[in-house]
């Protein structure tokens, strides 16, 4: 079995045992409502998820679901690198992950005090994002991802949906090492480019990404495959997104984000139980 672990700042993660990423989106329009926060906000919900058990808080400046509004580096750095300035001086123990495709803020960010970057391109909206993360020696979360949230709805056509996202992956994990990106976590991509049908394929298939041999994170959480299938709102969807997150565990994913940690880091438990 491979042992998985992630480093930056002189710190290192192991993990063997799952661990739980949660968000903190300072916009005005991501789907989940009560994801949506400001700065005004943010210390205390982090301080909310830190003592919930996050072991890695997620920054994000623009929202990502289908046909959302797209920010410039400079409108979302705008909104995010104060956020991470303010969130490194409170808990400067606290792991935290900047949430771009822009590599100019994912550099900014990590100036700032974030210690990993996720990028739901996988380096394929900025072509300076794979060189600079490489740059800074921090974890990279690299996503499945075709087009843009913009158009993404549109180009859910597969052959093969397991197969050509092992062949995505495979070519951007050799894009990723070549740009010199030591610590690399794969995210198949949940909603992004892919309808209610297929998502669930993936979920049922994910034990397949094991063959790549890298750390897996998932982001289910409150997902309109979840609320859509129940016939639900976002704010209806923990149970579902729990059920879910505990399939994903019993395939071996390694970091769930979520926006509900106490019931992630439960669900964690159980599952580290019953294995």
């Amino acid at each position: 079995m491979v042992m998985h672990s992630i480093r930056s700042r002189g710190r290192i993660m192991f993990l063997d045992n799952p661990k739980v990423m949660g968000i903190l989106n300072i916009t005005p329009d991501s789907f989940y409502t009560g994801s949506r926060i400001n700065l005004t906000q943010i210390i205390d919900q982090a301080g909310k998820m830190l003592e919930e058990g996050a072991d890695i808080l997620d920054i994000g400046g623009q929202s990502t679901r289908p046909d959302s509004d797209w920010l410039s580096a400079e409108e979302e750095g705008a909104r995010v690198i104060p956020a991470i300035e303010l969130l490194s001086k409170s808990f400067p123990a606290a792991w935290l992950s900047i949430d771009t495709f822009h590599a100019t803020v994912a550099k900014a960010a990590v100036q700032a005090g974030a210690a990993m970057v996720n990028d739901v391109s996988g380096g394929q909206l900025d072509t300076e994002m794979l060189q600079t993360v490489g740059s800074m020696s921090v974890p990279y979360v690299c996503m499945h991802m075709r087009g843009t949230p913009q158009n993404m709805k549109q180009q859910n056509s597969y052959t093969d949906l397991m197969g050509e996202i092992l062949d995505y992956f495979a070519n951007r994990i050799q894009a990723c090492h070549e740009a010199g990106i030591q610590d690399l976590i794969l995210d198949p991509g949940f909603g992004f480019a892919k309808n209610i049908s297929q998502n669930f394929e993936l979920l049922q298939k994910l034990e397949l990404l094991q063959m790549v041999e890298k750390p897996l994170l998932v982001g289910l959480s409150r997902k309109s495959m979840i609320y859509k299938t129940l016939n639900i709102t976002a704010e209806e969807a923990l149970l579902g997104s729990t059920v879910v997150q505990t399939v994903a565990l019993m395939k071996k994913a390694k970091i769930l984000r979520v926006h509900d940690v106490r019931a992630a880091k439960e669900t964690i438990l159980l599952i580290n139980q019953l294995q």
